[in-house]
């Protein structure tokens, strides 16, 4: 697969569903609780961070469980976590940096990479390398949606995935910003409600995040999800 086929597939990934939950957890079963609960609750782009423990077996059993769904991993940070990501089945790695020998790697395994970057130079370096997107951290420490307006207007031929910082509120801004897609983490996993297992809270954070992405996802893409819903419910009766 080319870099542009690459690239494509991606964008359009990111086009029809818009957020990425990023999950960051310190233990195996509070990850896997945490990405069962947004995935139930609409979400379809799930980042498991390769910092969380057992990062590997969490993307294997989440690709098992919710096939539909893309998985990805987060935080990769050399060639052998992005091996062990791409061995597991991940279905997408994102950095906090730009290195392009780990970018290059990634082509080796055909899956998208989205490395970090934050400087216009940076993002543009991030581009050339060879990135799907670029991961624009962290956004919200240098002006949210105004920062990436500001860069739309000279780079807007880059997919950008703001992240860092982002709320609820902010996801509306910066997607009409020109943002392609937003990574959200504490934003839907609240400090409080994962130490308490609030998993209706979680549940109910996820589904205002589908809400008022809603407006900005392409048809297909919900189509797609309610003829699933439908087959989902259909097999329950």
């Amino acid at each position: 697969m080319t870099l542009t086929a690459i690239r494509t597939a991606w964008l359009q990934q990111l086009e029809q569903h818009r957020a990425i939950a990023v999950i960051r957890a310190s233990t195996p079963h509070g990850a896997y609780q945490m990405a069962s609960t947004v995935a139930s609750a609409g979400m379809e782009l799930i980042e498991i961070t390769w910092t969380t423990p057992q990062a590997s077996e969490i993307v294997a059993q989440l690709r098992s469980k919710f096939p539909h769904h893309r998985i990805g991993a987060g935080t990769i940070l050399s060639s052998k976590d992005l091996h062990q990501a791409a061995t597991a089945g991940a279905q997408f790695v994102f950095t906090p940096h730009t290195d392009r020998m780990l970018i290059q790697a990634s082509s080796h395994y055909r899956i998208p990479i989205v490395p970090g970057a934050l400087s216009p130079s940076e993002v543009v370096a991030a581009w050339h390398a060879g990135a799907a997107s670029v991961k624009v951290f962290p956004v919200e420490a240098v002006g949210g949606a105004s920062y990436i307006r500001a860069l739309q207007g000279p780079l807007g031929h880059i997919s950008l995935v703001p992240s860092g910082g982002v709320t609820l509120g902010s996801v509306g801004p910066l997607l009409q910003a020109g943002a392609a897609a937003i990574g959200l983490s504490t934003a839907l996993f609240p400090k409080s409600a994962i130490k308490a297992g609030a998993w209706g809270e979680v549940m109910a954070l996820a589904q205002q995040l589908t809400e008022q992405i809603r407006p900005f996802r392409t048809s297909e893409a919900l189509t797609e999800q309610a003829a699933r819903a439908a087959g989902e419910n259909s097999r329950v009766v």
